[in-house]
């Protein structure tokens, strides 16, 4: 895996120890990592110096930058909300059609960066455990926000691929030739750290800013976990957990407020920061808004099918759904600002929000027929983007009908956000009701191949079905 990301500023006290790639460090001699550790971990400062780099590297990282190697880009393109402009990058047209290759560049990159970051995490945790200086209090705090990255990366990557490597230390000589684990037993390790980070981690956000982790965001990403797993009781108890902190979060009436920098609906965001340069705004605005004067520079357009299922009366179609008269073009614009090296910030990229753990119970509370319930969470965000409630307009829906109401929610509601669409049509076993009738399409698409590059250095990787 190679690692060209420009380093933050803040990282650069773990340089010699963090920055070794999954590539790398298992085909160099092992490095000499007491001195690193000694100066990093033995006082407080250093220690959260190097928490924020990793936060500042899920700026950078491919799988997590919102660019167009993001997780929110390639697995956008591999569900129904949007799709290439041109064909002539082979690339991206081959997560458009499902035709993705083992040796598909993009691919390879959201697969590498998730372990880098992982490895960042791991680096980490071990140098608190072994540290003796730092105060217990910043060790339990920042040994949750070190799971909780892992677990966050983790969970990516098993729903991706499918069965992956449970790589949990920087030991080279074990990672080198790690076989594939379970994906059962890789999310056993996820809601682990997660619940050790539900435990450690403060109720408040470091200096008031939401682009750290508190333990509302582990509860928000377990009870994410235990929605895939279908452990409807669990989800319920946790998106409930976060739902009731009314002080800290809102469903905000006004949808150009969502994405804003700090909103009250963000549970977690990723700041532009992290790039350490002078560009101040997220790369999901410079990627998917499509500039009135600079248009040749647009790679994707929402899928017209998908705009009109869209209520006219919904707000989500006239506040975060943007139209191109010269490309004829729809593009999601839940990010407004395109470009920008202005201060004060006035976007963070989203990771976990407020409306999600609605849909989260709604989905968690149907699934126990609890429909009263699962009404009046789902009617939370459909009242929001000024459409009819379910109360009003269908009383008397069912189950079924219910969670296909559901699941069209979510759709419009979480696009162009991490992959949402794609994961909820795998997990509900609904993609190939959708792409059956694609020529292309053999439900082994569900999983990405394995990269080639990765397999090609370590012969204990198998690949997936139909690759």
């Amino acid at each position: 895996m190679k690692f060209n990301y420009k380093i933050s500023y803040s990282i650069w006290l773990i340089l010699p120890l963090l920055f070794i790639s999954c590539e790398d460090f298992v085909e160099v001699e092992a490095p000499d990592n007491k001195l690193v550790s000694d100066v990093v971990f033995n006082n407080d400062a250093t220690a959260e110096s190097a928490m924020t780099g990793i936060y500042n590297q899920l700026f950078l990282a491919d799988f997590s930058s919102g660019q167009r190697t993001s997780v929110t880009f390639l697995s956008g393109l591999s569900a129904d909300n949007f799709q290439n402009i041109r064909s002539s990058n082979i690339t991206r047209m081959e997560f458009e059609q499902h035709e993705i290759t083992p040796d598909n560049p993009g691919n390879l990159d959201i697969w590498a960066s998730a372990y880098n970051i992982i490895y960042l995490t791991n680096s980490l945790l071990e140098g608190l455990n072994n540290s003796e200086q730092l105060s217990s209090e910043l060790k339990t705090q920042l040994e949750g926000e070190a799971r909780f990255i892992r677990a966050f990366s983790y969970f990516y990557l098993v729903n991706l691929y499918g069965d992956v490597p449970l790589i949990v230390s920087t030991n080279y000589h074990d990672n080198q030739l790690a076989s594939r684990t379970s994906s059962a037993e890789v999310y056993e390790q996820i809601i682990s750290d997660l619940e050790i980070a539900l435990d450690s981690l403060s109720s408040e956000y470091k200096n008031g800013e939401r682009t750290t982790v508190n333990k509302f965001a582990a509860a928000s990403l377990l009870a994410r976990v235990h929605l895939y797993l279908e452990d409807w009781g669990a989800a319920e108890r946790l998106s409930s957990e976060v739902i009731d902190q009314n002080e800290t979060y809102e469903i905000l009436e006004d949808l150009d407020q969502v994405f804003l920098a700090n909103s009250k609906e963000a549970i977690w965001q990723i700041s532009p920061l992290g790039g350490g340069g002078q560009i101040t705004n997220t790369n999901e605005g410079s990627l998917f808004i499509i500039d009135p004067i600079f248009s040749f520079f647009a790679v994707i357009k929402m899928e017209e099918g998908f705009v009109e299922q869209f209520d006219q009366e919904d707000q989500r179609l006239s506040n975060w759904i943007g139209y191109n008269e010269e490309l004829d073009a729809y593009f999601p614009f839940k990010y407004k600002v395109w470009s920008s090296n202005e201060l004060p910030i006035l976007e963070y990229s989203m990771v976990l929000r407020l409306a999600e753990q609605y849909l989260i119970r709604s989905e968690a509370r149907a699934k126990q027929g609890d429909l009263i319930g699962a009404i009046e969470d789902l009617d939370v965000i459909r009242i929001r983007a000024g459409i009819a409630s379910v109360e009003e307009s269908n009383p008397g829906i069912g189950e079924e009908a219910l969670l296909d109401l559901i699941m069209k929610e979510r759709q419009k509601e979480l696009f162009a956000e991490w992959s949402h669409r794609w994961l909820d049509l795998k997990r509900t076993d609904r993609a190939n009701d959708v792409f059956g009738s694609n020529p292309m399409w053999d439900p082994t698409d569900i999983l990405y191949p394995i990269p080639s590059q990765e397999r090609e250095k370590n012969l204990n990787l198998s690949q997936n079905p139909g690759y």
